[in-house]
């Protein structure tokens, strides 16, 4: 049986760079970078005072300030974006379609600041009834499915996935799978994150993965150049209205691009490094170029995951190789991360936005920041400035701690 294809009808982002599609795909265009210093908490005694916030985001076309305020960010932020994309859709929801849309959006960390904010206000008394009884339905990654599913009445597939930083790829992926299958005529996915609080950045910084540029914010997401020191937090959300091909040509809707490759794999190798020959990394983009029915010199473009570790840009490098062949020299590789910082779960879906505009727009998008490759960094990275070119299939990467993979294809329609 032949699978049914997959359309990209309906884009949405909240991003370090902007918070809808338009303004942050600006931003990444002219190589404009959205870190700077930290201000949702002090961070006077933490070795790392800078990230990706979120900032001047107006929730108010969106949620009711009740509402919101029984959301942790991360909740605010995939919703925001969820309902973005749901109405760039265009498709009205009835009682005849809203079981056969669902939603799948996911988070990486979840709730880390409602779970702070918490804590502390029990230890306040060390009485339960300081706690919120709104506290779990603030947290719980799976509530930003929930709150979709429930503003636009989609009955179909209601799930969350939680996979570090893979997470919103595999969102994507299988929300494809459950249109190709049939579960669902049209799927909203994605996923989003807001971990530049607290404990996620004491936890990253203790783990010593964070960059210390911290008289240089703008500067310090430096994928693949020789004096990167550690990957730059970032907050957001990214979602797609995933449809089927005839049910969106039947309603006459805009079609973004055609997703057509999906790729999945583990490196049953470390908690947090990969492997240096990034045989996982390779496993997720070969099975993608599979799915696609797709050979190595189709592919122009990959948004590589590439977060300015030194560890994972070689190896995912050396990946890029050995899955490419030949074909590598040839393709443009960017990293988007040095303007955004690593949006954690919610990378994923925000880097396959750009991947689906620079098919849009024919052009690549830059990796700012490179002024001197390190050592196996070879491939030509696109450095500085966007690159007009023509462009008709593009791949997109995660990788996240725990060596789970995925890999994202799309085409230009």
């Amino acid at each position: 049986m032949s699978k049914r294809r997959v359309v990209v009808t309906g884009l949405g982002i909240v991003s370090p760079v902007g918070n809808d599609v338009a303004s942050a795909w600006t931003s990444i265009v002219a190589g404009r970078s959205g870190i700077a210093g930290v201000t949702r908490f002090d961070t006077t005694t933490f070795p790392v005072h800078f990230g990706g916030e979120i900032r001047q985001l107006d929730l108010e076309p969106y949620l009711s300030a009740k509402d919101a305020r029984r959301m942790d960010a991360f909740m605010q932020y995939g919703v925001v974006a969820g309902m973005q994309a749901m109405r760039d859709s265009g498709l009205t929801i009835t009682e005849g379609n809203s079981d056969r849309v669902g939603v799948l959006m996911g988070s990486g960390m979840g709730g880390l600041e409602s779970i702070e904010q918490t804590y502390d206000k029990y230890l306040e008394t060390h009485s339960p009834k300081k706690v919120s009884p709104f506290f779990i339905p603030a947290s719980i990654i799976n509530l930003v499915s929930g709150h979709l599913s429930m503003a636009f009445n989609l009955t179909g597939p209601n799930l969350a996935v939680a996979t570090a930083c893979t997470t919103s790829t595999h969102a994507l992926g299988l929300a494809m799978r459950l249109i190709q299958h049939g579960e669902a005529d049209a799927m909203l996915a994605g996923g989003s994150e807001m971990a530049t609080c607290v404990t996620g950045m004491s936890g990253f910084a203790q783990a010593k993965a964070l960059s210390q540029r911290n008289d240089d914010p703008a500067g310090a997401s430096r994928p693949w150049d020789k004096d990167r020191d550690g990957f730059v937090m970032g907050d957001g959300a990214g979602a797609m209205f995933l449809e089927e091909y005839e049910h969106a040509v039947a309603r006459g809707a805009h079609i973004h691009a055609e997703l057509i490759g999906f790729g999945m794999s583990g490196d049953a190798y470390h908690v947090t490094a990969p492997p240096e020959n990034g045989e996982g990394a390779r496993k997720s983009m070969v099975k993608a170029l599979s799915d696609a029915a797709l050979n190595p010199d189709q592919v122009q473009y990959v948004n590589a995951h590439a977060t300015s570790t030194e560890l994972g840009d070689r190896a995912e490098t050396t990946a890029i190789h050995r899955a490419f062949g030949a074909a590598a020299s040839k393709l443009a590789v960017s990293s988007t991360k040095s303007m955004t910082g690593h949006l954690l779960g919610a990378a994923g879906a925000v880097e396959a936005i750009f991947c689906v505009l620079a098919l849009r727009d024919q052009i690549a998008p830059p990796t700012i920041n490179l002024e001197h490759p390190g050592e196996g960094c070879d491939l030509d990275y696109v450095p500085k400035t966007a690159r007009r070119m023509p462009l008709v299939h593009a791949l997109s990467n995660s990788f996240g701690f725990g060596g789970t993979n995925g890999s994202l294809i799309f085409r230009r329609i």
